[in-house]
């Protein structure tokens, strides 16, 4: 099968997925709705009346105040992850690279503690995720700052860099879990588990709008990447410079995977797992691969929200801990398969 061929097929099979998770996502739940509802109520919403719509307003109510917008989230939260984990991958010339290593999932869990411990804003919601938000860019670019020297950064000084930084969060998330009382230790703890319960359109808006702004740069900048994947010296001197496409990759990074964990938390592994499967399918060409993971990565969180919702009854698993447990085995695989390729692409 041709390159082209094989990118058609993939993009099909994930586009249908992701409709079929999407119906099943809003179908399931405490209140089952069955998935021609589901289709009626979405074509009613966008002017297109058929007879296919709930016949009460209960059920329309559940759909698009509380279905949907979940829905919505956990696409654009599972392809702005993956998104990043593309990017990084990039830059660092290795597929066991995720978004963590530059420090913005650390960043944004101190973030969140900080409002959650100080009450910031009454504890609400805005002030967790702004927190959230703004620590995870924060940090990046404290990391990014620490490691650049004599005007370039080298990529075992940024990941070192970035080791150290994360260690220093995880330390002043310990020391506010430590003065936080009770009822903040819970909300931190459930906090970092991931979660994409109460999710509201105003969220969803800006986690849109933050996605397609870094997806939009990222597929921009898919032909650097090829000629970076050559060598820094080789694509510095087919017109690359290199420095300024690290630092405005590590800045999309940080938005993507700070615009995700800012509403939903820690959620692991998909930055991780869903570029890799994309590029043993597709290969190593950055363009058709942002494209794919950002579907695969919306596809996979779909069905892991869905997973979280059904899985036990009567209560819901941390979503989080669902992509952990997918992606800590999947994680011990690449390193395997990685040691016995001596560290090669797959």
């Amino acid at each position: 099968m041709s390159g082209r061929s094989r990118r058609a097929t993939l993009g099909a099979a994930l586009a249908v997925a992701l409709v079929a998770g999407v119906v099943l996502s809003a179908a399931v739940g405490q209140l089952a709705i069955p998935a021609t509802e589901v289709v009626g109520a979405w074509l009613r919403g966008l002017g297109v009346h058929t007879a296919w719509a709930p016949a009460d307003d209960v059920t329309t109510q559940a759909l698009w105040q509380i279905r949907f917008p979940r829905v919505a989230m956990s696409v654009l939260v599972g392809a702005a992850l993956a998104v990043a984990g593309a990017v990084m991958q990039a830059i660092f010339g290795n597929p066991l690279a995720e978004p963590g290593v530059v420090g913005v999932s650390s960043g944004a869990a101190l973030g969140a503690a900080l409002a959650i411990v100080s009450g910031a804003a009454l504890g609400s919601v805005a002030s967790v995720a702004g927190l959230a938000f703004a620590g995870g860019v924060g940090v990046t670019l404290l990391v990014y700052a620490m490691a650049r020297s004599n005007g370039r950064t080298e990529v075992v000084t940024l990941l070192l860099t970035g080791i150290a930084v994360n260690a220093f969060a995880g330390a002043g998330l310990a020391l506010l879990l430590f003065v936080g009382d009770s009822a903040a230790r819970e909300q931190i703890v459930f906090w970092q588990l991931g979660s994409l319960n109460g999710s509201r359109w105003n969220e969803v808006a800006v986690v849109a709008v933050l996605t397609a702004v870094g997806v939009a740069i990222a597929l921009a900048l898919a032909a650097r990447y090829d000629l970076l994947a050559l060598g820094e010296r080789t694509a510095a001197h087919l017109g690359v410079r290199v420095e300024r496409l690290r630092i405005v990759s590590i800045l999309v990074v940080a938005v993507l995977t700070g615009a995700a964990v800012a509403y939903a938390g820690i959620i692991a592994f998909v930055g991780l797992v869903v570029p890799h499967l994309m590029r043993m399918v597709l290969g190593p060409a950055h363009r058709g691969l942002i494209l794919a993971s950002a579907l695969g990565g919306a596809v996979l969180l779909t069905y892991a929200d869905v997973a979280a919702r059904t899985l036990i009854s009567g209560a819901e698993l941390p979503i989080g801990l669902l992509t952990s447990l997918v992606g800590g085995p999947f994680f011990f695989w690449l390193l395997r398969r990685a040691r016995s390729r001596a560290g090669g692409w797959a």
